[in-house]
């Protein structure tokens, strides 16, 4: 459903462009909670527990900047995944304020054993687009997530772009 507001056409333009887009996110996410490849755990739960499992262990703070969450909302779900006992925290003895997190054995266990679940889910509801096509939209997506860090800094875009798809 495309958007009812009667603006300028950049403006129509930019809130079409946001509808699809959401809510293309939102029908993909929705696909891969429909076949548990989530396991029991929340998005943010699992963007956590997959970090540290791929990344290792890092600080509360820098865990937040991967997924993309507050330091408030990370302290949530880490007070929630520690009560599960997913994961462990340990606070620096030089400086209380530095939280390093962990996976315990018992999410280490988990992420094991729902990963490769979620990664045939993901490789199935992206599969409606071509290898060419997910290149594409992981371009634009790319452009699209680094567009507010460059107006800020004043840097190119485009170079930008380029310097972060060698990563």
């Amino acid at each position: 459903m495309p958007t009812h507001y009667d603006g300028t056409p950049e403006e129509v333009r930019a809130l079409n462009t946001w509808i699809k887009l959401t809510r293309a996110a939102d029908s993909f996410g929705a696909r891969l909670a429909d076949h548990g490849t989530c396991s029991d755990v929340t998005v943010s739960q699992f963007g956590v527990i997959e970090a540290l499992y791929h990344l290792g262990p890092m600080c509360q703070s820098e865990l937040a900047g991967k997924i993309l969450k507050s330091s408030g909302n990370m302290t949530l779900v880490l007070d929630n995944l520690e009560q599960r006992g997913l994961v462990e925290r340990q606070r620096d003895s030089a400086d209380r304020r530095f939280v390093t997190v962990r996976l315990s054995e018992a999410g280490q266990a988990l992420i094991a054993g729902v990963f490769p679940g979620h990664v045939a889910g993901v490789v199935r509801a992206i599969g409606v687009l071509s290898a060419e096509e997910q290149e594409q939209l992981g371009t634009l997506c790319r452009k699209l997530g680094l567009g507010a860090a460059t107006q800020e800094v004043g840097l190119s875009l485009d170079s930008l772009v380029t310097e972060h798809a060698a990563e």
